[in-house]
C-alpha cells in the first residue's frame, strides 16, 4: 500500500533563475505564494442534425498570476529584476522558477548534531512537490505599507505571469 505524504502549507521555497544559464537570481522562503490556478476554455462545436448537446473540444489554457509575499529584507533582488524589466528597457526579460513544497523533514546520520536532530543525525528538507514555471515575467511590485502604529513585519509583494506551469513529484526520500 502506498504511503500518503501530507504537506504543511507553510514549508516552501521559491527559486528564480535565468532561463539560459541557470544562474540563480533569487532563492528563499516566502510567507505566502498564491495563484496556482489553470483554466481551459472549451471550444464548442455545433453539429447540424445533432439536437442533443454539442461537441466539446479543448481550448486555450490560461494561467493566473503567481503572487509572492515576503518580509522586507536588505536584499533587493526582486526589486532589481522588476526595475530592469520595466524601467531600464529590458522589457520581456524572463526567468524560470521553481516553487518547492517541503514535507516533514527527514533525519539522516552524520557526524555531530544539528538543530532538531538526535545526536549523530541532521535534519534535511523533504521535497514533496515542485512547481516548475517557465517564461516568468514580473508585472507588479508592491512595497510595504508604512504605518508607524503597525506592529507586524513589513511585507513586499511581487506578481508574476508565466507561460507554463508543471507539477513534478520527487521520489520519496526513503526510496
Amino acid at each position: 500500500m502506498a504511503e500518503i505524504n501530507e504537506f504543511v502549507p507553510f514549508r516552501f521555497k521559491v527559486s528564480l533563475y535565468h532561463s539560459d544559464s541557470n544562474k540563480l537570481l533569487c532563492a528563499g522562503y516566502f510567507s505566502e505564494v498564491t495563484g496556482f490556478e489553470l483554466s481551459m476554455d472549451p471550444k464548442v462545436i455545433k453539429e447540424g442534425g445533432r439536437n442533443w448537446g454539442e461537441h466539446q473540444r479543448s481550448g486555450p489554457t490560461k494561467f493566473a498570476p503567481i503572487i509572492l509575499k515576503r518580509g522586507v529584507t536588505s536584499v533587493n533582488d526582486l526589486w532589481n529584476w522588476f526595475d530592469i524589466t520595466t524601467r531600464q528597457s529590458y522589457y520581456g526579460y524572463r526567468l524560470s522558477g521553481e516553487i518547492t513544497v517541503l514535507g516533514n523533514p527527514t533525519a539522516s546520520p552524520i557526524q555531530g548534531n544539528a538543530k532538531g536532530a538526535h545526536a549523530g543525525q541532521t535534519v534535511t528538507d523533504n521535497p514533496v512537490m515542485v512547481w516548475k514555471l517557465t517564461g516568468v515575467l514580473p508585472i507588479k511590485f508592491k512595497g510595504p505599507d508604512l504605518t508607524a502604529t503597525a506592529n507586524q513585519v513589513a511585507i513586499e509583494e511581487l506578481q508574476l505571469v508565466h507561460e507554463g506551469l508543471e507539477l513534478q513529484r520527487p521520489a520519496p526520500a526513503s526510496a
